[in-house]
């Protein structure tokens, strides 16, 4: 593979880790100023990466990308601003590179502990969101992991743009040159390349839709950890306080409809589906701009005479991450046909709003995805959110690491023992 693998990958590659050699001992004192000059040349070079970012945008409208991947790659002042945040929280976050946990001294003497340690090369393959750019690069440094970068053709101009000012920042620093880079061409063999690249690639993460994280599960020969797609459910329990619980509802769903953490699939316990489909008719009916996709029960009980636009579900909205200002609504009549519902459907994010103690400790016992809740909205699943500064991913993996992976994620450990001049008996 080697011998046809793109010069570009290889050599970029290649310089990644011989510079993650050097980052996995660089000082948290040297990584954290590296990551806040990051931050504040961000906020310096505004007006080229809106520049850029306004190219694809444009190009993005031409092509007829989806309004979740437009939204996505949109930046503005609020945006790069919140994104030099990011990079600033995870410089004021431990250092995990060096921690020493589970230390225990055996009957034999040993003192045995285990230590953190980078995984090495962190190679990112995402789609439209430039954001990734900067989130992957600070906690790869932060971790001790050199990254390199393939972002989709829909954001070159404002990926490009931002790699620059990342990597101006590090040469300005004590990391060694090419520990973060992008990779710059947009032909697609470059996706399967990496995907095969043993022995250079330690860990490979997939941000994107639902086709790129299948591609990559299925062709990878290479370290991967996946997710980000996933469908969000919200359990409405019998005993509920309706106006928080249609807030928390309204939430989920229109605070930012096409990230993978909005709310796709209502269930309302029959009990208290009345009041709560009344008040979503009341606060989505005023704009008009939610579609729902309603099960027959829940049909007979909205008023057509309204702006909500209601359709009757099918079976392919069970499941279904719409990505968009469509929620799927069904009727249950107890928690147990919830969770049986969100056991075939759900492995995301998934929350129930209840009163009931005994309730909300089975939810969260038998529920088995990524981020379970009591009382709160979905959105939240965020590694921002979660206080690890940013987030690489939310994985909806079981190994290795679930949910939103921050800088713990990006290290693996090894053993230490300490003896004293011991042999085995």
């Amino acid at each position: 593979m080697s011998g046809q693998m793109s010069k570009e990958l290889r050599e970029k590659v290649q310089t990644a880790r011989d510079a993650s050699s050097v980052l996995a001992y660089a000082s948290t004192q040297d990584k954290n100023m590296a990551i806040l000059s990051i931050a504040d040349s961000l906020i310096k070079s505004k007006e080229d990466i809106l520049s850029a970012n306004s190219i694809d945008y444009s190009n993005g409208l031409k092509s007829g990308l989806s309004q979740a991947m437009l939204d996505r790659l949109m930046l503005n002042d609020e945006r790069i601003e919140s994104i030099a945040q990011d990079a600033r929280s995870v410089a004021a976050l431990p250092d995990p590179v060096g921690e020493e946990f589970d230390s225990r001294t055996m009957e034999n003497g040993l003192k045995i502990s285990k230590r953190r340690v980078p995984l090495g090369v962190i190679a990112t393959i995402y789609e439209s969101r430039p954001n990734v750019t900067v989130d992957i690069s600070t906690l790869a440094i932060k971790s001790g992991n050199s990254a390199v970068l393939r972002g989709g053709k829909e954001a070159i101009n404002s990926n490009v743009a931002i790699s620059n000012v990342i990597k101006a920042a590090i040469k300005d620093s004590s990391l060694p040159d090419g520990c973060v880079d992008l990779i710059g061409s947009t032909d697609r063999k470059i996706v399967s390349e990496m995907l095969s690249f043993q022995g250079g690639i330690d860990l490979l993460i997939p941000r994107g839709g639902a086709d790129l994280i299948r591609f990559v599960a299925e062709n990878a020969s290479v370290p991967v950890v996946t997710g980000g797609v996933g469908v969000c459910h919200i359990y409405v329990d019998s005993e509920v306080d309706i106006d928080s619980a249609v807030s928390i509802l309204d939430n989920a769903k229109v605070q930012r409809p096409t990230v993978c953490n909005a709310l796709d699939t209502i269930l309302i316990h029959s009990k208290t589906a009345p009041q709560i489909l009344n008040g979503i008719q009341r606060k989505w009916g005023e704009s008009g701009t939610v579609e729902v996709h309603a099960d027959e029960r829940a049909y007979s009980m909205l008023d057509e005479n309204t702006n909500l636009v209601v359709k009757p579900a099918t079976s392919e909205d069970w499941g279904r991450e719409f990505l968009s200002l469509t929620v799927a609504v069904k009727i249950v009549d107890s928690i147990d046909e919830a969770l049986v519902h969100i056991g075939q459907h759900g492995d995301h994010s998934e929350a129930i709003l209840t009163y009931n103690k005994e309730n909300a400790e089975r939810f969260l016992n038998e529920v088995d995805s990524a981020a379970v809740y009591v009382n709160a909205s979905t959105r939240f699943t965020d590694g921002g959110q979660f206080g690890l500064g940013a987030e690489v991913a939310i994985s909806t993996n079981k190994l290795h690491a679930r949910g939103p992976m921050g800088l713990e994620e990006l290290t693996s450990y090894k053993w230490v023992i300490l003896g004293d001049w011991d042999v085995r008996s």
